[in-house]
């Protein structure tokens, strides 16, 4: 048998540089590259891997977090068919990827982690940044990693690569089970050679199948809809991912169906598609919550069916309702008490448009016109909320409105936590599948400006457009220099509203006096956090780490700063100080938030009542 000497660190880089990924005939590399973060835990063993071996290009991020954060968004665009591999050096290197891991697991985005490990023969113990637990000897901050990744291991032999790397590829090209790829790769084995077999670093070609789910189930969920007088469908991420928007498009015109949005299936229709009933759920609109209300048969079509879309399962109130989800994930087509179609979302919607379609099935002629009229009062009340009331002043609605009107089909708008996910999932209007990108499956503040990077990195002729909070630029606003350093320009919206201003407007919502999330100083007499807004310099900030930045306060300055940051040639920075208490209303919904049980404020005492009254309408699926 012809081997291959080499150490394992290099043999790990010819490994994943002859993965690829084949889909419906089209074939791509799996990983695009490799992001990372030197130390003495990889710097001579996998750095000198990707040196010398040079299979793979390698990029130099700015923090362990926001270069996974990068990836997953790079994956989400490439429809979860490429990825990046990510490595750290040992102990806080490592560590700072956690969070990424679990925005990756939890969003079903592929993603694979080599973080540096201690040393295997255990003969430096304790080296530097080695946790050192008393119980037992084999665990290091990696074991950190194990609840949120999909699959971890830790290479302790050089051969063991033979049956690790097989199966992280196997996870991270599985649709149903994709998430963080955890291998941990301890520093002096990195280094070790071994000879391995030559045909391991052989192409390999991993096909994504199309799975349907079985005849009888496909003939119950038509016998389903064909008995429902009022259904409704729930378009999540999944449509997208398995470019089923167009057969969605077709089972909706086809059957007189309406199409509601979550925030990962928003783009499944366009905006103005007749029978796209717009955003569900806590933070949906009055379309979408209003037929959601009265819906007797729910189809789930590629989601997670998480909390915020089911309004904490007050949303869908028809005393009979039927959910029939389906989902390439068990897990999710079983949620709810569903009738579950296990299998791809394009080839099952083309399943059941297909049967549909010989039943000559279509509701009732009544629906299509309440539908219509329900979303043209949807239509102009986002109208009145974007519309700008005054010049001189801007709310976050009328930025979202202004900005949505100075980007392109194709551009890509981009964000991830705070009030402003809210607000795009009401308010921003996609015509392209790929146009709205939302991290909310975790909401991970720090996301938005490495998920820009991301986005612009898996298509480049796309304007990106990232919408952040100052909080949240606050937290991880450095893939700035990365992006300048690549040469992908990101147009970055900064909505300054002195702090966390989505989590205020939820506390005192619910009772409670404004505390802890203004960006304050701390008054000397009351020793609080309740003097003076702390200024924080936002342009001079961005121009430090090489973009352009403009401050803005009215609509014409705005509007002009946008087509001067389309037609520049590297990251532009727009500063806008909105109103901490301007906020875009729900409607007919709820979030369940809990609030105080005991207090001996009037106001919370109330909404305590409130938040009663609100859970009795919460129902239990089974």
């Amino acid at each position: 048998m012809q081997t291959v000497r080499a150490t394992m660190a290099q043999a790990l880089v010819r490994f994943l540089a002859r993965q690829h990924v084949e889909r419906d005939g089209v074939t791509a590399p799996l990983f695009a590259g490799m992001f990372g973060i030197f130390g003495h835990g990889n710097v001579t063993g996998l750095g000198q891997a990707l040196e010398e071996v040079g299979d793979l290009r390698f990029y130099r991020p700015q923090n362990e977090q926001a270069m996974v954060h990068t990836s997953i968004a790079y994956a989400k665009m490439k429809n979860r068919l490429q990825t990046f591999a990510c490595t750290s050096s040992v102990g806080p290197g490592a560590t700072n990827m956690v969070t990424g891991a679990a925005t990756a697991t939890v969003n079903r985005l592929p993603v694979l982690l080599l973080p540096g490990d201690t040393f295997a023969s255990r003969l430096p113990h304790p080296v530097l940044q080695q946790l050192e637990h008393p119980l037992a000897m084999d665990i290091s901050v990696n074991d950190a990693f194990r609840p949120v990744s999909r699959f971890w291991d830790r290479i302790v032999r050089p051969e063991q690569l033979l049956s690790s790397l097989p199966e992280a590829m196997r996870v991270l090209t599985d649709q149903a089970e994709t998430g963080a790829v955890t291998i941990c790769l301890p520093e002096d084995t990195q280094t070790e050679a071994y000879d391995y077999p030559a045909r391991f670093f052989e192409d390999r070609v991993h096909t994504i199948d199309r799975a349907l789910p079985a005849d009888a189930a496909l003939g119950r969920a038509v016998e389903l809809i064909r008995s429902a007088e009022r259904p409704l469908i729930v378009a999540g991420g999944g449509v997208i991912y398995s470019d089923a928007t167009g057969a969605l498009a077709e089972l909706a015109d086809g059957c007189g169906i309406p199409v509601c949005e979550t925030q990962a299936g928003k783009g499944s229709l366009p905006w103005d598609h007749p029978w796209n009933a717009g955003p569900v759920g806590a933070n949906g609109g009055l379309a979408a919550n209003r037929l959601a209300a009265r819906a007797d048969l729910v189809l789930l079509v590629g989601t997670r069916f998480a909390d915020f879309t089911t309004a904490s399962r007050t949303a869908f109130q028809h005393p009979d309702v039927r959910f029939l989800a389906i989902n390439v994930a068990a897990l999710d087509a079983h949620k709810a008490g569903a009738v579950p179609l296990v299998g791809d979302a394009r080839a099952t919607v083309c399943a059941l448009r297909d049967r549909l379609r010989g039943a000559a099935l279509r509701t009732d002629p009544s629906y299509a016109e309440e539908v219509g009229l329900l979303k043209r009062e949807w239509d102009r009340a986002v109208d009145e909320i974007r519309a700008v009331a005054a010049p001189d002043a801007l709310t976050q609605a009328n930025v979202i409105g202004i900005v949505n009107e100075a980007s392109g089909p194709r551009d890509v708008v981009v964000c991830a936590a705070g009030g402003l996910p809210g607000d795009l999932l009401k308010l921003w209007r996609p015509v392209d599948p790929k146009g709205y990108h939302l991290e909310y499956g975790y909401s991970c503040m720090g996301y938005e400006i490495a998920g820009g990077l991301g986005v612009k990195m898996a298509d480049p002729t796309r304007q990106v457009f990232v919408m952040v909070g100052d909080g949240s630029y606050l937290m991880l606003h450095t893939e700035i220099v990365t992006s300048i350093q690549e040469n992908q320009k990101l147009i970055i919206v900064l909505l300054d509203n002195g702090g966390f201003g989505c989590i205020r407007g939820l506390q005192t919502a619910n009772g409670t006096p404004s505390f802890g999330n203004e960006l304050r100083y701390r008054d000397d007499a009351s020793g609080r956090l309740d003097g003076p807004v702390v200024p924080v310099d936002f342009v001079r900030n961005a121009e430090s780490l090489g973009a352009r930045a403009v401050r803005v306060g009215t609509e014409r300055e705005l509007r002009e700063a946008l087509q001067q940051a389309s037609a520049a040639d590297r990251t532009t920075l727009i500063s806008v100080a909105v109103p901490i208490d301007e906020q875009v209303p729900s409607f007919e919904s709820w979030w369940d938030v809990p609030v105080a049980e005991v207090s001996e404020q009037a106001a919370v005492q109330a909404a305590r009542a409130e938040y009663i009254e609100h859970r009795k309408k919460a129902r239990v699926f089974v």
